[in-house]
């Protein structure tokens, strides 16, 4: 027989899988001999039977009689005794902390008789009567699916009648008033009597628990915080204890150090006379913690004596529920307690200082996001704010500026010394230069992983995308707002906030991180730029915990960047190379005539005289690239995109041709020949199309131009005395004959600059991994390659089928919802199957190559949960955008000390 129900004794904080977070560490307080009230946990696997089969398990029935009787023997109560009553509280408990989000069920055991029996025992009517009341609300709406507004109407109505202030006010024959109105809105509303039958209650409000697993806000909470929808909740039986049992009672939540700054003290709130439910509801002001030492001190001495016994047993910060009934104190929950990132990095630092934990697991204490949170200026919290709008937080930061809708109006009135934020419909590769000068990027279209949200991440912009509730009409230079009606105009001073997606109207003030100075600047300039000591503390913990993460990571860290102020940046951030040099924006802008010239070129002298001049214009780029990463390595990606990007659109310059003709205007040769060359290169599923490798082959000069470009540029540094470390990498292999051409191709260039400058080169010459079948073949490839690079974004595209910048909008959230994806598999990678083709990828190509370098140049270089897999598969390095540099550099010194396989299980769809 499978064993579901566990006794408190029976446990320990180990077994969060089965038992949940909360059952665990209610068996763990009572193994340390805590006063913890008796009860039991049923598993997680018994709700997830439940959820599968839509009943509980057969044996479930029989082990709670069981688990009943023993609790029955040890508080010398019954459950349903109508003189003396056993009465239970019920309570949902996941593997990881949901707050709130699934149901409680208080005071099982209650009927209209053993109240009565209630109130002889406490010697309280009004208590017994209150407790009844609360019953029938909390079984009414969790347990019954009635709405609570008749509950609260019939409540708010008695108390307005007589003129009450809350619910201390009320008494005994108000309290059974309403045990009579409530019990009579179940009637009506379910057409059943409330059960008098206490183990019917019981057994109800089990379901009702494993019910709420897949409540609307269980399912939205978990989507947010990345917990596995197939997990399950335990659920925690345990004998009622109150405090609100009159004087010498009340009910409080504590912390060990404070959630917010992480600093020791005595931290919490208790209210006297009332159940915890009171506390967290916020229908009264609590008193603070100290207040119990003036009303109870045996309690709070008791009390501050197990909080400290907690901490040093959980190593770690506490967050503490406890009720004290007529001066008894009883603890109710305890765990791990959620914190500020500023608390995570405080209290970690502070935990080795008090020798409770390593140096290495101070590392592990702290995580990339929380690091993230600390990096980027935020709005000033008590500056007043005019909401417009919400969309979906893409890049943290905060930014203020004009709206403008276009290039060349970003650039003008940012020379004009304005700030701006881009406002577009969605953004594509020509708006990279109003985003390189925007403070932000506001779209009403587009996911986390959209073109405007990765482009700002890279850069370090602040964005947010995804805001359907407005209207932009670029050619107007409006910005309607569906829900309000209100419109703003290009010019209008917007704010917009990447952590949280609000965005707000008119200028607010926005503060400086100092962990960003730190960063950037070294220890003394974060210092200086922390406002108090406080602050000071917060910089020395990151500097301290990132220092000891440096110096404990096997990988490297890399950075994706495509100009040298990038670059600059990915070196101030502790970037050890650049990992992604993507040369296509490099052949924008007033280049892009260029690349025309190219295209529509007749023959090949045409086309070389073309090329030639592109020639200079890359070189220089390449100069600046090198020079700013003096000393490492920099791989240049060949060109990747299809030419089309390149070329005017297809719709807009077949309609301006037909307009011309319609109106009798002359249409050019040069306008007909565009417009044959653009239809030519039109493609339609281009992410499969003539691109990469393929275009390379297509049109070899465009190799041959890009690789005398590096070349040329690395000679000339070598002879500057730097030392400039190019790769040269080759997008989209998916065959060893396309990388033995390129690799002819580009050997050949190579020697004949050495040739021309007398400068001895020595450049590597690998590919990317983003095509399945390149990760098949590693083996045979990695012959003709020097190193390999995941590209784990078209990885994914490739391996799922999806086209990235369609599928986000048009059907992941329906992905969400039926739990096909826990997180998107373009922000982290997708272990069940993205995971597995760069494993295989690894072990082939180093089956041949031992000594094969590789690494990950895709946005998930910088993702924390990513990170770990890619060092569990032992890659080199990972890269990832300038910004991201400090957290991969965080999570790849985690991971490294301590590869958490339950960590990464919980992201693998196989688990």
């Amino acid at each position: 027989m499978t064993k579901y129900v566990y006794d408190f004794t029976e446990g320990d904080k180990e077994q969060k899988d089965l038992l949940g977070g909360k059952g665990a560490n209610l068996a763990e307080m009572t193994n340390l001999g805590l006063p913890v009230p008796p009860g039991f946990t049923i598993t997680t696997e018994a709700c997830r039977v439940y959820l599968k089969n839509g009943e509980s398990p057969d044996e479930l029935a029989v082990q709670v009689t069981a688990a009943i009787r023993q609790v029955e023997e040890k508080m010398g109560k019954d459950l349903g005794d109508p003189k003396d009553p056993l009465l239970l509280s019920v309570r949902s408990g996941a593997k990881f902390s949901m707050p709130g989000m699934m149901e409680t069920v208080l005071n099982i055991g209650l009927n209209d008789e053993s109240v009565v029996g209630l109130a002889e025992q406490s010697g309280d009517d009004r208590f017994a009567w209150d407790s009844y009341r609360r019953l029938l609300q909390m079984f009414g709406k969790t347990v019954l699916h009635i709405e609570g507004e008749p509950f609260a109407d019939a409540l708010h109505a008695l108390q307005d009648e007589k003129g009450y202030s809350g619910d201390p006010d009320m008494t005994t024959d108000d309290l059974k008033r309403l045990v009579t109105e409530f019990k009579t809105i179940i009637k009506d509303e379910t057409g059943g009597d409330f059960p008098q039958d206490p183990r019917t209650q019981l057994d109800l409000a089990i379901e009702a628990v494993f019910n709420s697993w897949n409540t609307e806000r269980a399912v939205i909470y978990r989507r947010r915080e990345h917990i596995p929808a197939d997990i399950g909740t335990a659920v925690n039986v345990q004998t009622m204890v109150f405090g609100n049992m009159g004087e010498g009672s009340g009910t409080g939540v504590c912390f060990t150090r404070d959630p917010s700054t992480g600093h020791s003290g005595v931290y919490g709130d208790y209210l006297e006379d009332a159940q915890g439910e009171d506390v967290v509801a916020g229908i009264r002001n609590t008193l603070p913690l100290s207040a119990l030492e003036e009303l109870d001190k045996k309690s709070y001495d008791e009390l501050i004596a197990i909080m400290d016994r907690l901490e040093t047993h959980y190593r770690d910060l506490c967050d503490i529920e406890f009720t004290v009934q007529r001066g008894k104190l009883w603890m109710l929950q305890t765990r791990i307690g959620k914190r500020t990132a500023a608390a995570a990095f405080r209290i970690a630092d502070q935990l080795v200082d008090e020798k409770l934990i390593t140096r290495d697991e101070a590392v592990t204490r702290v995580t990339g996001e929380q690091l993230t949170a600390l990096l980027f200026p935020q709005f000033d919290k008590d500056a007043k704010k005019i909401d417009i709008s919400r969309g979906m937080p893409a890049s943290p930061g905060a930014a203020v500026g004009e709206i403008v809708m276009d290039n060349a109006t970003a650039v003008e009135r940012t020379k004009a010394g304005a700030n701006v934020i881009l406002v577009r419909r969605e953004t594509n590769p020509d708006d990279l230069e109003g985003m390189v000068v925007a403070e932000g990027i506001l779209t009403a279209r587009g996911g986390k992983t959209s073109h405007a949200a990765v482009v700002a991440r890279g850069m370090g912009r602040c964005c947010v995308v995804g805001a359907d509730d407005l209207v932009i009409d670029e050619s107007a230079g409006t910005m309607d707002v569906k829900s309000t009606g209100k419109q703003y105009k290009v010019g209008d001073v917007i704010a917009i906030d990447g952590a949280s997606g609000e965005i707000f109207e008119g200028d607010v003030p926005v503060t400086d991180s100092p962990v960003t100075a730190y960063l950037t600047s070294g220890l003394e300039a974060g210092l200086e730029a922390a406002p108090d000591e406080g602050a000071k503390e917060l910089v020395h913990a990151v500097d301290r915990i990132l220092t000891h993460a440096d110096s404990k990571r096997r990988m490297k860290v890399r950075a994706n960047a495509d100009s040298p102020e990038d670059a600059k940046a990915a070196r101030d951030f502790g970037a050890e190379g650049i990992g992604l040099c993507r040369t296509e924006h490099m052949f924008l802008g007033e280049r892009r005539k260029l690349v025309e010239e190219m295209i529509l070129a007749k023959d090949a002298e045409a086309q070389a005289a073309a090329l030639g001049k592109l020639l200079p214009h890359q070189r220089e780029d390449f100069i600046g690239i090198f020079d700013a990463m003096d000393g490492l390595p920099v791989t240049v990606r060949l060109i990747d995109p299809p030419l089309h990007e390149f070329l005017p659109d297809l719709t807009q310059l077949s309609v301006d041709i037909a307009v011309k003709e319609a109106k009798g205007e002359e249409v050019t040769d040069e306008e007909y020949e565009l417009l044959r060359a653009v239809r030519q290169n039109h493609e339609q599923n281009p992410m499969l199309g003539l691109r990469g490798v393929r275009l390379g082959l297509k049109i070899p000069g465009l190799i041959k131009l890009q690789v005398r470009a590096i070349a040329e540029a690395a000679a000339k540094l070598v002879k500057e005395g730097k030392d400039p470390q190019p790769e040269i990498m080759v997008p989209l292999v998916g065959a060893i004959r396309e990388m033995q051409i390129v690799r002819e191709m580009t050997e050949e260039v190579i020697a004949e600059v050495e040739s021309e400058t007398g400068v001895k080169l020595d450049i590597p010459i690998g590919n990317m991994i983003e095509l399945p079948r390149a990760a098949i073949s590693a083996d045979t490839i990695a012959t003709e390659s020097d190193f390999f690079s995941f590209g784990t974004n078209d990885l994914t595209q490739t391996a799922w089928g999806f086209s990235r910048d369609d599928v986000e909008g048009a059907f992941f959230n329906e992905y969400f919802d039926y739990g096909i994806f826990g997180i998107s598999p373009f922000e982290s990678v997708d272990l069940g199957g993205v995971g597995p083709l760069v494993d295989i990828a690894v072990e082939r190509g180093r089956n041949t190559k031992p000594d094969l370098k590789m690494g990950v140049c895709g946005e998930h270089g910088g993702d924390p949960h990513s990170v770990h897999f890619f060092e569990k598969v032992g890659l080199n390095y990972v890269s990832c955008s300038p910004f991201r540099v400090p957290i991969a550099r965080l999570e790849a010194g985690r991971a490294a000390i301590d590869n958490e396989t339950t960590y990464l299980t919980q992201f693998d769809p196989r688990n």
